[in-house]
């Protein structure tokens, strides 16, 4: 075996180490891979696993087919978190149920739109074997005001088909919004981009990732920022394209993501 020491220490952009690469399976059967990543509030709240339902329950969001082609529906998920360790590079593959002995699922739905929103979260007990890489809803650490608009690059840092770009690095597909924010709704918080996406992204984080300068608000009024390095602005999960035939996809707004992360702490404090 290969000393620790040894081991390449890669040196990767921080939004890169946020993208966790799941398998959904039935029994010994692996029927697919996605996406997922840790989230919380801030760096002092509760911390969830969140990826889209249609991962978990192994069905197509709006007309409840099996995705897989024997219909196999998964009972378990292989979560590849960061192990923990002097370097980077390393993973550490975790197999969690998805239900619990008495039938019920363990993830939690969104709080008001339930099992119409395709996003969940995922309770996990954290030990000191693995690193996390949460994605922080309410703190300039993931989110510094970037005002984007139609047309504006954006990121989707995934798993396309389950490849990686080596070993459990995802990679970035890089696409654009495809219209206002100003025009999601709370009864349906998602948006479009166009993004040339395939399966495997599915759970994956969108992000604007910006170098040099970006565009903000301050007091209402429009301002140009100016930044020595990197900046990112998480604006959601990736849930999927419209069809086959397009590259229109849909994302899930991170206010949903806020309040699927208060269902799951809620659902801690009951259960502690």
């Amino acid at each position: 075996m290969t000393d620790h020491a040894e081991k390449p220490d890669f040196l990767v952009a921080i939004p890169t180490m946020k993208s966790l690469f799941i398998e959904m399976y039935f029994g010994d059967l692996k029927i697919g891979t996605g996406t997922a990543f840790l989230a919380a509030n801030a760096p002092d709240a509760h911390c969830a696993l969140i990826t889209n339902r249609h991962n978990v329950t192994g069905r197509h969001q709006e007309t409840q087919q099996s995705l897989h082609s024997k219909g196999a529906i998964p009972d378990a998920m292989v979560i590849h978190f960061h192990k923990a360790g002097q370097t980077n590079g390393e993973w550490l593959p975790i197999r969690l149920p998805l239900y619990r002995p008495c039938g019920t699922p363990y993830w939690i739905e969104h709080p008001l739109l339930g099992a119409t929103a395709d996003l969940v979260a995922l309770n996990l007990s954290w030990g000191s074997d693995i690193i996390k890489y949460p994605y922080y809803m309410q703190t300039e650490l993931d989110r510094v005001n970037i005002e984007i608009g139609p047309a504006e690059p954006i990121s989707v840092i995934g798993f396309p088909f389950g490849l990686s770009s080596t070993m459990r690095f995802p990679l970035w597909a890089t696409g654009f919004l495809a219209q206002e924010l100003t025009l999601m709704t709370p009864d349906n918080p998602v948006f479009m981009i166009d993004c040339r996406t395939r399966r495997g992204q599915s759970g994956s984080a969108v992000i604007a990732y910006r170098a040099g300068g970006y565009r903000s608000t301050k007091d209402g009024r429009p301002i140009t920022t100016m930044s020595a390095g990197t900046v990112w602005e998480f604006l959601g999960i990736y849930s999927g394209r419209i069809n086959d035939q397009s590259d229109l996809g849909r994302v899930w707004h991170r206010s949903a993501v806020e309040e699927v992360l208060d269902a799951a702490a809620e659902e801690a404090r009951i259960r502690a």
